[in-house]
């Protein structure tokens, strides 16, 4: 084996081996997936040009069988984000969903379900209004309803829903939810985003009831005649 002891000794497959090391060295310190993928189909190019140019077959046939790997985890990702972005932006299309629900419909003052009942499935409204009555809340079309309790833990309903304009829903049972949220991950993180954001709002409402009653508390302590 000849090692370069000059530069006029380094040639260009000599060049494109160095930077296909360099690149994989690269590709195993990154953190972040996207341009981890980039670097190492890079580094399968550059190996697959230098493995041709010094007849290296196991080397080539190796990252020729690496690089569509890479190329399909990296459209993958870039899918993932896509979907992702979709969901946090509400653009979740439900014709997708149809086939795992079931049509219901309900009539104005029809009660679907009181608090504490056990907690099965979930609805997507498609049309009419429906009323959370422990909190005088109102819910339309696009709306989903009976997601809370799925994470409570004893799988109880965690508020009353009454039907307050005549309206339809798509019924979900919680074990098709489940396989949903594993598959689809736009499904995934738009229910996780809807989850959240009415657990947040029953703690504001909870806060803002607390502070009424302390104000309350506060006028009544200083009405009172010493």
């Amino acid at each position: 084996m000849h090692f370069p002891t000059s530069l006029s000794d380094i040639d260009f497959v000599m060049l494109v081996s160095a930077a296909a090391v360099i690149l994989n060295i690269i590709g195993y310190m990154m953190k972040t997936m996207i341009p981890l993928r980039i670097v190492a189909m890079t580094t399968n190019c550059l190996f697959i040009l230098w493995s041709s140019l010094a007849a290296v077959y196991p080397t080539l046939i190796l990252n020729i069988i690496l690089f569509p790997i890479n190329a399909l985890r990296f459209w993958q990702m870039k899918r993932l984000i896509r979907q992702v972005n979709e969901a946090a932006n509400g653009d979740l299309s439900l014709d997708w969903l149809k086939p795992f629900t079931t049509k219901r419909h309900f009539d104005a003052g029809t009660t679907l379900f009181n608090k504490g009942d056990p907690a099965t499935e979930l609805h997507f409204i498609m049309s009419g209004r429906f009323r959370v009555v422990e909190r005088g809340i109102d819910i339309g079309a696009g709306g989903i309803i009976g997601e809370l309790g799925l994470l409570e833990p004893g799988k109880a309903r965690t508020a009353t829903i009454e039907c307050v304009e005549t309206g339809e829903t798509l019924a979900v049972s919680y074990d098709h939810v489940m396989q949903l949220y594993f598959q689809n991950p736009t499904f995934g993180f738009y229910f996780l985003q809807l989850s959240t954001a009415r657990l947040f709002h029953t703690i504001k409402s909870l806060e803002e009831e607390n502070a009424a009653l302390r104000a309350a508390n506060a006028r009544l302590g200083s009405s009172t005649p010493a």
